[in-house]
């Protein structure tokens, strides 16, 4: 059994972590394309499971790190700032998230999109009249400018992101013909 779990723990830590680790660096450039957060979230759990098994299997071997003083030491230090990171003290904002400009991106396509074409319009300066023009010339049906964009989107089997894509994309346009850009 022991032989089992040597055989599969290694290279199980290794394909997790070339996985995690080209993911993870994906991630922090903002090139998160297809489901490169899913799958850096969902299988960061084969990370933990090769590395666990792999301890288990090498356990005897593990031990004599902690007689090491450099060895101990990057333990030590691994183990702080993984306290440290859980610590709410560190590039914080008002939600207790990090990335403060981020998080407010977010919230404010949140917003949004949870608002009616109506009040989009006004954030864009531009009619509902024309943005309902614009969604439909790009194939989304819009029934009454007081659907939200989320309604419009569950209506046209389409995301909320790319129908507000869509909204931004005409109002981006209808700014540099107007010249308007206070």
């Amino acid at each position: 059994m022991a032989q089992t779990i040597k055989f599969w723990a290694t290279p199980l830590a290794v394909g997790a972590f070339t996985i995690s680790a080209v993911t993870g660096l994906l991630i922090f450039f903002d090139l998160e394309l297809g489901i490169i957060e899913p799958v850096h979230k969902w299988l960061s759990w084969l990370l933990i499971a090769g590395v666990l098994l792999h301890l288990s299997s090498n356990w005897k071997q593990f031990t004599t790190y902690f007689s090491k003083k450099p060895a101990l030491g990057i333990i030590v230090a691994a183990l702080i700032i993984t306290v440290a990171s859980l610590l709410p003290i560190f590039g914080e904002d008002n939600d207790g998230k990090e990335g403060g400009e981020k998080q407010t991106g977010k919230i404010a396509t949140q917003l949004l999109e949870s608002s009616s074409l109506e009040t989009v319009a006004l954030v864009t300066k531009t009619t509902p009249k024309l943005l309902i023009e614009q969604l439909e010339k790009s194939g989304i049906m819009v029934k009454s400018a007081s659907l939200t964009i989320q309604e419009i989107a569950g209506n046209n089997q389409k995301s909320e992101k790319a129908v507000l894509g869509e909204v931004l994309a005409q109002s981006k346009s209808s700014e540099t013909k107007d010249g308007d850009n206070d």
